[in-house]
């Protein structure tokens, strides 16, 4: 199987509290992985080791073929990585965040990126700390998107949203990756979220891997 992620007893202590513990999972290219667990399970802890903001206290990682830990500015033009508690400056305008960001990837493609503001329906004008949650998510998703990255990490991105924007998040996220052979690892405390999204899914608990597989073989048993 062609991984686009895979860990090798991945394990991360803050004290004396073991947060992820030997966790060992593969994410087929081309699938779309839902990571679920409870509040608290170790989810956004292995995603911050995937993404090279924290360090692993044992075992490793590799993302798109390489040690998550050497993952450099060139690897993130790859990657779109969109978080929950996604930190964005709120004085910038949804124009000018966008005008920001452009730049920073060489694949941005100008034509994907308006259909994609036209998609979510963000109003240019209106600064970033004016937006709702579910705007804020949009404008993040769509920087991250619009350079078409081969892997999509998504940290909780329904959380907070009401359940008509949820649904336009997942029919919007379903409708890219049909398009492109893209990677999706998402993370959620809710299986009722991602269940139309899937097709792969890991269940993690207490900082345990307790199963990974297709959706196909899990409905089958």
């Amino acid at each position: 199987m062609n991984a686009v992620i895979r860990t090798h007893q991945l394990s991360r202590r803050f004290g004396r509290k073991e947060a992820v513990r030997n966790l060992s999972l593969e994410v087929p290219a081309g699938s779309i992985y839902a990571f679920l667990g409870p509040n608290g399970a170790g989810k956004t802890t292995t995603i911050k080791m995937l993404m090279n903001i924290l360090a692993p206290s044992g075992g490793q990682a590799e993302v798109l073929g390489r040690n998550a830990q050497a993952l450099d500015r060139a690897a993130f033009t790859r990657i779109g990585y969109v978080s929950e508690n996604q930190k964005m400056p709120d004085w910038m305008t949804v124009r000018q965040f966008i005008d920001f960001c452009r730049p920073l990837y060489p694949d941005w493609d100008e034509a994907f990126g308006q259909r994609l503001l036209k998609q979510f329906d963000l109003p240019l004008d209106r600064k970033l700390g004016q937006l709702s949650r579910g705007m804020k998510v949009k404008a993040a998703l769509l920087t991250s998107l619009a350079y078409k990255p081969e892997l999509l990490v998504l940290d909780e991105p329904f959380s907070g949203l009401d359940p008509l924007v949820r649904d336009e998040f997942i029919r919007g996220v379903l409708e890219l990756t049909e398009e492109s052979n893209w990677t999706v690892f998402v993370s959620s405390h809710d299986i009722d979220e991602v269940e139309r999204l899937a097709d792969w899914v890991g269940i993690i608990n207490e900082g345990e891997l307790m199963l990974s597989e297709s959706t196909a073989s899990l409905q089958a048993r």
